[in-house]
């Protein structure tokens, strides 16, 4: 599958979407262009777009260790971190101002702060500086993520 597109230089602002060409073997009895576009080919590229966002914010690109056991292992790691973030980010985070940010931006602005965290008996507790600007969204997905297995746990 191939994509053309006409461009005219310079874009203007308020102008109409540029036409796109794809060239395929499938006859349009096996599917609709608009179809064939916005659900095959554009689906494509947002699959690209995750493995680069794996790639570049979560490190799955450093495979630099002598064994490819260990190579194997740093991508697993690497792939069970987009996994957790991803869930992190449909669960915990959605109507957030998170819900369409990157892992990266997840990583650097809810997951890199620092905290004081107390360990009891019955509960873990989080304390963050008062200016912590993501605070609140920080808090929700706890809630959020919490929330499942508080309906799940036998009363005390």
């Amino acid at each position: 599958m191939v994509r053309g597109e006409r461009r005219r230089l310079p874009v203007r602002p308020g102008e109409e979407a540029n036409p796109r060409f794809v060239v395929t073997s499938l006859t349009r009895a096996e599917c609709k262009a608009r179809y064939l576009y916005e659900k095959i080919y554009c689906a494509r590229g947002d699959m690209e777009n995750r493995i680069k966002e794996c790639q570049l914010d979560l490190y799955a690109d450093r495979t630099s260790t002598a064994t490819m056991r260990a190579n194997q292992l740093r991508l697993w790691f690497a792939s069970m971190a987009y996994v957790l973030l991803c869930a992190l980010r449909r669960i915990g985070l959605h109507h957030t101002q998170f819900a369409k940010a990157t892992c990266g931006t997840i990583r650097l602005k809810l997951l890199k702060i620092g905290a004081l965290v107390r360990v009891s008996v019955r509960r873990i507790k989080v304390a963050m500086a008062s200016g912590c600007p993501a605070a609140h969204a920080w808090g929700l997905a706890a809630t959020r993520l919490a929330a499942p297995a508080n309906a799940r746990a036998p009363p005390a």
